[in-house]
């Protein structure tokens, strides 16, 4: 008989191989249509624009001319203030819907409102930006409906409001989903345990049910952030660009003087910033509050 140290170790390569199969596809993908692209993306940074024409070249001059300029910071902050206050506003509104689904409907309800969660999706992003477009307008519905019942209309479109409203579009119905599941995953028992410690609902949601489901539901927070943070198309026709998000940025450095290396220095700051938004909120998500494993 082989030694039993000798047959784990034989297991264990068998198993990398197995891996390594069947993640070759996937390496190879992300590789030619993430990494090379990702590296190309970097190396445009400190090219140069001579005569309206794209030059290889290493430069810094394209860096420090973004970071330094009072444009990019105000875009910069703008983008990150609406994209936060976004994802804090779909996990405040998407959790009531969630609790629902989760606690208070039975399995079958539960399938037919997920289902009609994934009914956005079957229609363009775009399309319903313009369908909002319409609807928020100074003449649209809203404002026909207060002109009608003798309001002042209200002004939306081309403010801060309204590109909101476009990121809830896009966010929120994934933000109820997320939400969803990780409800649907907290422990019942807990959750009767809490009621005949006759805890009231309000404390029941504070102490059981929250801590239980913080995992997911900081990453649909994190899910949201990221869609809205890099949205070029709900700022544009509903926030009327300005001021402009990081988004419209690079695509008006591009129009002027086809500046593609200032704006690939803009989506780089913007790939850093996620990955430093999704590492700390992935950490908020999965570190163990006491301390334990």
């Amino acid at each position: 008989m082989r030694p039993a140290a000798l047959v784990r170790r034989e297991a264990r390569r068998e198993a990398v191989r197995f891996a390594l199969f069947w993640g070759a596809p996937s390496l190879v993908w992300q590789s030619l249509f993430f990494l090379v692209p990702m590296g190309f993306l970097v190396a445009m940074t400190f090219w140069s624009v001579r005569n309206f024409r794209l030059t290889p070249d290493f430069t810094l001059a394209n860096w420090k001319f973004v970071l330094g300029a009072s444009f990019f910071h105000s875009a910069y902050l703008y983008t990150l203030e609406l994209s936060l206050l976004t994802s804090a506003a779909a996990s405040i509104i998407a959790f009531p819907s969630a609790y629902a689904l989760a606690f208070a409907v039975s399995a079958r309800l539960r399938g037919l409102f997920v289902s009609m969660l994934l009914v956005p999706f079957f229609t363009s992003y775009p399309v319903r930006i313009y369908a909002l477009e319409i609807i928020l307008s100074p003449k649209g519905v809203i404002n026909r409906t207060l002109a009608d019942v003798g309001l002042a209309p209200i002004h939306l479109i081309g403010t801060p409001t309204a590109t909101v409203i476009g990121y809830l579009t896009l966010a929120l119905p994934v933000v109820v989903l997320l939400q969803t599941l990780a409800l649907a995953g907290v422990d019942r028992t807990l959750v009767e345990a809490a009621h005949n410690l006759h805890c009231s609902r309000v404390r029941t949601i504070a102490s059981v049910v929250l801590p239980s489901a913080r995992t997911g539901l900081t990453v649909s927070a994190a899910f949201a952030f990221v869609l809205t943070f890099g949205d070029y198309i709900a700022p544009l026709y509903l926030g009327g660009s300005k001021p402009p998000t990081l988004s419209i940025l690079i695509a008006d450095q591009v129009k002027s003087g086809n500046n593609w290396p200032r704006a690939s220095v803009v989506a780089v700051t913007m790939i850093v910033t996620l990955a430093a938004a999704l590492a700390v909120m992935l950490g908020l998500a999965y570190r163990n509050p006491k301390g334990r494993s």
